[in-house]
């Protein structure tokens, strides 16, 4: 599960926009220890357009009577995608992309949980999201949810889950909504698909209202896994 991450506009993450055909002018919204029901940049690609737009990270089925938080729906599990009642659409024909440049997990350590940042060795992270618009009340809402999957190995000592973070040649097809993917599809797999570095960091990022960059300030030595 992914609660926490942070979308900070800077070379890396204007250079995974230009990769993926994305004006790579100042993203917004920016911002350090986003967390669920927050606005966030959704990178969608709408008749052949792409483009950023902010989006409640917190998926809005259409069809829902309201936007509550009624259910979990910031996170949606790959292995459940096509049968899922409020996922199987946008999986068919509304996916997009979270531009991240990290994110934030906890492993219990020592009797505790230790808040650990995640970020890719270079560069930045594409993670597979879906998207809806609510357009029930005076104003429509786009929203939108991270996919997760299994963690991979070298990932499992810090979490059992993992944000499905896609390779450069996985980000075509997911963004492609012409054409529907299968349920079990390689790119959902439970596998690292790029080296990630995992700093620890001090506990005041637990608080949700905390948004100063300081927050991601390592407070021990960085691991390197899938290198």
């Amino acid at each position: 599960m992914c609660g926490r991450y942070n979308v900070i506009d800077n070379p890396g993450l204007r250079q995974l926009l230009r990769d993926l055909g994305v004006d790579a002018g100042p993203v917004q919204p920016a911002g350090v220890n986003l967390a669920p029901t927050e606005s966030v940049p959704l990178l969608r690609d709408v008749a052949g357009v792409r483009a950023l737009a902010p989006a409640r990270w917190w998926l809005t089925p259409s069809w829902a009577p309201a936007v509550d938080q009624k259910y979990a729906m910031f996170n949606a599990r790959g292995e459940s995608l096509a049968s899922s009642r409020a996922f199987r659409h946008p999986f068919r024909c509304q996916r997009g992309i979270l531009p991240m440049s990290s994110f934030i997990e906890w492993r219990s350590e020592d009797g505790g949980r230790r808040p650990w940042l995640v970020s890719a060795a270079e560069g930045a992270l594409a993670v597979a999201a879906l998207w809806d618009v609510w357009e029930r009340g005076d104003t429509p809402v786009l929203s939108c949810t991270l996919v997760t999957t299994a963690a991979a190995v070298p990932f499992q000592p810090w979490h059992r889950r993992m944000p499905v973070i896609l390779a450069a040649d996985e980000c075509e097809r997911w963004l492609d909504n012409a054409r529907p993917l299968p349920a079990d599809d390689p790119l959902l797999r439970s596998e690292l698909k790029m080296p990630l570095r995992l700093q620890p960091l001090a506990g005041a990022v637990g608080n949700a209202r905390r948004k100063e960059p300081a927050l991601l300030d390592p407070v021990g030595a960085a691991v390197l896994i899938g290198g």
